[in-house]
């Protein structure tokens, strides 16, 4: 007998379509995009005041200026003196505001009392936030007792509901928060 014949296929080899790739790859974008979370942060809650176009000329003698410095090492310059912490730095602040002339090296009245704080281009924002509520804590001390509240409730005060509303206005009568925050220096200048 002869020979075998013997036939080889030649199978194509396997390959994977890419046609419909661009669709998963935009499904998956989309699901992504859809299904991500981005978180919201909130910042530093403050009323800024009304834009001027002129600016103000008027001068602030320096009795009513309350100043805090703040260095690119964190550390503290209260009034010209050097501090540790902020440890008694919201009373001082409230001797301050509510001084209405009586010692001479304090402030007018609350009116033109203002709180400034001056950083470094190096400090850190911890320390900044950290003298700001120390600042804030002493205005909200005022006002909840001029509102004859504790400071905790005065600051859950809801201004939608017209009693706490009332509240609120009682508290803050004739004392503005005036808190100065000047742009950061160069570190070490």
């Amino acid at each position: 007998m002869g020979e075998k014949l013997v036939m080889k296929m030649h199978r194509p080899a396997a390959e994977v379509s890419t046609i419909s790739m661009a669709d998963i790859a935009f499904l998956l974008l989309t699901f992504f995009l859809v299904t991500t979370v981005i978180q919201n942060h909130k910042g530093i809650l403050m009323i800024l005041p009304p834009f001027i176009h002129k600016p103000i000329d008027a001068p602030l003698p320096e009795r009513n200026i309350f100043a805090i410095q703040i260095n690119s090492a964190d550390q503290l310059l209260v009034e010209g003196a050097p501090v540790s912490d902020l440890v008694g730095l919201r009373n001082r602040i409230e001797t301050f505001i509510l001084n209405n002339g009586r010692d001479e090296k304090s402030s007018d009245n609350p009116k033109v009392a203002v709180v400034s704080i001056k950083t470094d281009r190096g400090t850190s924002y911890r320390e900044f936030i950290s003298a700001l509520d120390e600042v804030q804590a002493a205005y909200f001390k005022i006002y909840a007792s001029q509102a004859g509240v504790t400071p905790e409730e005065f600051r859950k005060l809801d201004l939608r509901i017209p009693r706490q509303a009332a509240i609120y206005n009682r508290g803050k009568a004739g004392i503005p928060m005036n808190i100065s925050i000047a742009e950061p220096s160069r570190a070490g200048h």
